[in-house]
């Protein structure tokens, strides 16, 4: 699941988080670790522009920071940048921060990496917006170099290259740890056949799903690339049991058998992972939602 409290935009975020902090993000994230959750997530945006302030927020936690504090505050529970945009920086720097968090977490940072979307943030960076894709690419072939398992690694490519710089702590996982390419574009469906270990669709229905899942598998095997993907999909909002407000009609609620036999659906689509959000009035009412589905429906997935 996605980590409340660290981005409020008002697309997706509850009415009570703008008032929470950082107590109510650990109790999130322990709860998570606690119920069986597979990882926690969190953005990235660097500065938000005035013309996207009223719906985005300013508020978008950074993602290194947060994720290993959290590390701390937690055992077992995956930590996911969703989605980093590395473009942003040279991969050598994403490279030494998120080869730290996985070393500091013992082995458990998903590399969650995306293009971006807001220009104004690859201007004040002095960064070219309408060729972030082509850097995309080119920085998750570095990054693959920069996290693997040699103190001193080398790529070349044609804006990054480098070679006898050595970096450590080198990651826990080995031989790195996985990189998940977010989102549904057909350039991200390509990047993520190609180049990822997994997919983070963005937004993507249920009826669209089968499509790209197809298109992703075949570009696959046409790059040559053996190993299966990690196929995502962020479901509908859940609600376990009878709300008794307005939860929205889109939202998946009753006894934790037929949000389970929906949410299989998936399943049979080709998804391999599920990224579940929680209808809510306050932190508690969340955790004890969280705690239903880890005790009541998540046993009826597999």
């Amino acid at each position: 699941m996605q980590l409340p409290v660290q981005s409020q935009s008002v697309l997706f975020a509850e009415g009570w988080e703008a008032a929470a902090g950082v107590a109510d993000l650990v109790a999130v994230a322990r709860a998570a670790d606690r119920y069986g959750f597979a990882y926690v997530g969190c953005c990235e945006h660097i500065a938000i522009p005035r013309r996207l302030a009223e719906a985005m927020s300013t508020v978008w936690y950074d993602p290194v920071a947060t994720l290993a504090y959290l590390a701390a505050a937690t055992e077992r529970v995956r930590l996911l940048s969703h989605v980093a945009v590395v473009g942003l920086r040279h991969p050598l720097i994403s490279a030494k921060q998120y080869a730290t968090l996985d070393h500091l977490s013992g082995g458990r940072l998903i590399l969650g990496v995306g293009a971006g979307h807001v220009p104004e943030e690859f201007a004040a960076l002095g960064v070219g917006f309408e060729g972030r894709g082509a850097v995309l690419d080119e920085t998750v072939d570095a990054l693959k170099a920069a996290l693997g398992s040699e103190e001193f690694p080398a790529f070349a490519g044609k804006r990054f290259a480098f070679e006898g710089l050595g970096q450590a702590p080198r990651p826990a996982q080995t031989p790195r740890p996985p990189i998940w390419v977010g989102g549904s574009s057909a350039a991200a469906v390509r990047r993520a056949a190609e180049r990822g270990d997994g997919w983070l669709p963005q937004g993507d229905r249920r009826e669209a799903l089968p499509g790209q899942i197809a298109r992703l598998r075949a570009m696959r095997e046409a790059a040559g690339v053996r190993e299966p993907a990690v196929i995502g999909a962020i479901a509908e909002p859940v609600y376990v049991g009878e709300p008794g407000w307005e939860v929205g009609r889109r939202a998946l609620t009753g006894p934790p058998e037929r949000i389970a036999a929906s949410l299989r659906e998936y399943g049979a689509m080709g998804v391999t992972q599920i990224q579940v959000r929680f209808r809510s009035r306050s932190r508690a009412e969340l955790t004890d939602q969280m705690a239903a589905f880890g005790t009541d429906v998540a046993p009826c997935l597999n």
